[in-house]
């Protein structure tokens, strides 16, 4: 198994009470042990995929269980590390470049996993096979197709390097839209990796389904739905359901129709009402911060003081 890195004492302490603070099955502890884990999505509600932060030590990782979910490897930090992979009959070697990325599809065994030098950010998100279906695609797609998708040697997209860069500063600093964020990128990379990555058999090419956009009813109910439930857990999976569209090609749509990707939106209106709140009367910054829906006063500080300048507090004393 790679050995953990060496850490000054504060960071590994720190790992240490993550670790003991997580489910046994988390996601990819049961693979690459506990010790490595910088940050996890366990606790932060989201439905549309996993993730887990991992620094990880030099050594050999004999792994002999096959996985439920798609698994892609995204390394946040470009060092000169050889990782070696063996599984679905591939044999892959490479050095590990910032925004390299690897990808087990769900079913699969991967043997062997070997890594030369210790590699301090590497971002392992989970996606379910729930992603990989008509319904959750919004395409009419044969199931062969999803069958078809194999075990990659290393490669480089930056459409899914950034994607993956996306959910890796989500889980490192929480914002109020997290879970729309990672809902939202859940079904583009599936779609991505169902558009470049699987078997070119002509027998699996498919027609995609061109779905209605967003028409001003449908935005207006859309809207009015966010703006009545900024309180709330909104999710993906309900304003697509109020839109009629599948979640990818709802996403789409807003983006086109708005301007901004769902939890973009999402986000800017929990802070606008945040600044309502803290104008209003004198609730707690930490209740304000827990019904918009941030974990804790600390993320909901920072996240106020990068759209306004100023701190929850000093806007609180002078809002003009």
């Amino acid at each position: 198994m790679p050995r953990p890195m060496m850490l000054p004492a504060s960071e590994t302490q720190a790992a240490e009470v993550l670790a003991a603070h997580i489910p046994e099955r988390a996601y990819g502890v049961e693979k690459y042990g506990p010790t490595g884990l910088l940050a996890t999505s366990v606790d932060r509600g989201w439905t549309g995929l996993s993730a887990a932060l991992f620094q990880h030590g030099n050594g050999v990782l004999s792994w002999k269980n096959s996985q439920p979910d798609t698994e892609i490897c995204v390394n946040l930090r470009g060092n000169q590390s050889v990782v070696t992979r063996t599984g679905g009959g591939i044999f892959d070697r490479t050095t590990a470049e910032r925004g390299k990325i690897w990808m087990s599809p769900a079913g699969l065994q991967e043997d062997v996993l070997d890594i030369s030098d210790p590699m301090p950010g590497v971002l392992h998100i989970y996606l379910p096979r729930s992603h990989f279906t008509p319904e959750g695609l919004g395409v009419d797609l044969d199931q062969s197709v999803v069958e078809s998708l194999r075990f990659e040697s290393s490669f480089d997209d930056p459409l899914l390097a950034e994607m993956g860069y996306a959910i890796a500063a989500e889980l490192e600093t929480q914002t109020s839209a997290g879970r729309v964020l990672a809902d939202t990128l859940a079904s583009s990379l599936a779609a991505r990796l169902l558009q470049r990555y699987v078997s070119r058999s002509p027998a699996h090419a498919k027609t995609l389904v061109v779905q209605e956009g967003l028409d001003r009813r449908r935005l207006s109910r859309v809207l009015e739905y966010i703006a009545a439930n900024l309180e709330g857990n909104l999710t993906l999976d309900e304003l697509a359901s109020i839109a009629c569209l599948s979640r990818f090609h709802f996403a789409r749509s807003f983006k086109v129709a708005v301007g901004q990707a769902p939890h973009q939106y999402v986000s800017a209106k929990r802070l606008e009402r945040a600044k309502e709140l803290l104008i209003e009367g004198d609730r707690p910054l930490v209740e304000i911060a827990l019904v918009l829906n941030f974990s804790s006063q600390a993320n909901f500080s920072r996240a106020f003081r990068q759209m306004t300048g100023r701190a929850p507090g000093q806007y609180r004393r002078a809002p003009i």
